[in-house]
């Protein structure tokens, strides 16, 4: 939605375009209460998000509703979790430090366009990360050219012992 129509102060159309511009180059975006929690805790989120790519901007909720009408009624202090890197992983850790400070507590988001619900948030977390799958597609497709190695090796650790056994006979004759 665009601010056209729209009676807003020049500041807040810069903060709605700031918005705007960190949203609309996200791959994901995940919403979160973040009441009580304390500045020591909201630093030790923010910088494990930033290790995933992830950044974390306090958005008025007015101004989230005109950016993105598909959230409905958003309520209470919100924290705009986005990023272009994994989603999963940072699903990851929304849910691991929600399960062990019991903040935030997650709202739901968007992905590639579709939005979320909290609980597809927490499915999300359940999910292997890019790196995992990503390890095993390389162990798949590792796998079958193992297994020619095995089998040329094989081959020829035969045709040593056909060509030993060979030689053996021909020393025994003579």
């Amino acid at each position: 939605m665009s601010t056209e129509g729209k009676n807003l102060r020049p500041e807040k159309k810069a903060m709605y375009n700031e918005v705007q511009e960190h949203v609309s180059g996200a791959l994901y975006m995940i919403l979160a209460d973040y009441t009580g929690m304390s500045m020591p805790e909201t630093t030790e989120f923010k910088k494990q998000l930033r290790g995933a790519e992830a950044k974390v901007k306090i958005v008025k909720n007015s101004m989230l509703q005109r950016l993105c009408e598909d959230f409905g009624q958003v309520t209470g202090p919100t924290a705009m979790v986005f990023g272009e890197g994994d989603v999963v992983e940072v699903a990851k850790i929304l849910k691991k430090f929600s399960a062990q400070k019991e903040k935030p507590v997650l709202k739901g988001g968007m992905l590639e366009g579709s939005v979320l619900s909290a609980e597809d948030v927490a499915a999300l977390a359940k999910l292997p990360g890019k790196k995992e799958l990503q390890a095993k597609l390389v162990g798949t497709l590792a796998a079958p050219m193992t297994q020619v190695v095995g089998v040329m090796n094989q081959k020829v650790c035969s045709l040593l012992y056909v060509l030993n056994a060979v030689r053996e006979k021909k020393e025994q004759a003579a």
